[in-house]
């Protein structure tokens, strides 16, 4: 592993786009190296120029902000990859968090990489690590599943095409639906541990943390469903496999390998003690022989 410190280097920067992140609620999460390029670049693309004023302002950055947001259109994309290739330097920035997290930018660094603009990213704020760390959940394995769809039955089918997934599943969602959402995941993902954070850095920080089960019958458990919420749900219990899966797999397995190697595979395969499997694939190769 790097030295987690092994650079503070102030030399000029290169020419193309810098994704740089920025506060999600408390204005002094914004790096050292963020102000440093958002200072250096010619213009800064910005999703809200009101927004991301106010940020610039607290800082006595003056830069021209440039909007670029998810209705900007071909001939407004076209505009800035015209400026990177005539040699400029331009910051893109959300109104609040870390670019292509869930906000714009996606077409604009497509089309960069492939012209062979250098894209650089800039470490910082977002809402889905924070989350993670005060959720009490698994980290080891998680999915960033981004917004859920505002209707039901496409939430439904989210969970549906996730539910065998063993790893913490992530999604930012509105208040306003947290609580149907909660709902959705009950019915299709059964009961599992959630958490829902809130207003991450702010000043109404909170999560809290309970089942799918309690929460879907008791909408009030949720407490206040005000300002952007995450909602991280742990993996599911794998079930174990029945008996005739196991030696429906293990035939077939015989018909090519040795039991030894049948029994080590299916065993591995469906999550069953290999001494177990081991007896029932000499069983099936004893009654094969009658």
């Amino acid at each position: 592993m790097n030295d987690p410190i092994d650079s503070t280097d102030t030399a000029p920067m290169q020419q193309g786009l810098y994704l740089v992140a920025t506060p999600i609620g408390n204005l002094r999460d914004i790096t050292l190296r963020a102000l440093d390029v958002l200072k250096a670049a010619d213009a800064v693309l910005c999703e809200d120029s009101r927004v991301t004023g106010r940020l610039m302002h607290a800082y006595n950055l003056k830069k021209k902000l440039v909007v670029y947001n998810d209705h900007s259109d071909e001939a407004d994309r076209a505009s800035v990859l015209l400026r990177l290739e005539s040699g400029e330097t331009l910051a893109l920035v959300s109104d609040a968090g870390t670019p292509m997290l869930s906000d714009p930018g996606f077409k604009l660094v497509s089309a960069c990489l492939e012209r062979g603009i250098p894209v650089v990213p800039i470490p910082g704020a977002s809402a889905l690590l924070p989350a993670l760390q005060l959720a009490g959940l698994p980290t080891d394995r998680f999915l960033f599943a981004g917004f859920l769809p505002h209707k039901s039955a496409a939430r439904r089918t989210v969970f549906e095409e996730l539910k065998n997934l063993r790893a913490t599943l992530v999604f930012y969602e509105s208040p306003n639906r947290v609580a149907e959402s909660v709902v959705d995941a009950f019915a299709v993902l059964g009961d599992r541990p959630v958490a829902m954070a809130r207003e991450m850095t702010k000043l109404h920080e909170e999560c809290r943390r309970g089942t799918l089960a309690a929460w879907a019958a008791n909408e009030s458990l949720l407490g206040v469903l005000k300002g952007e919420a995450v909602l991280l749900i742990g993996a599911g219990v794998e079930n174990a496999a029945s008996e005739a899966d196991i030696e429906g797999t293990l035939i077939k397995a015989l018909a090519v390998m040795s039991v030894k190697d049948a029994a080590e595979l299916v065993a591995k395969a469906t999550n069953t003690p290999k001494k177990q499997v081991y007896e029932m694939a000499l069983r099936l190769k004893d009654a094969n022989k009658k």
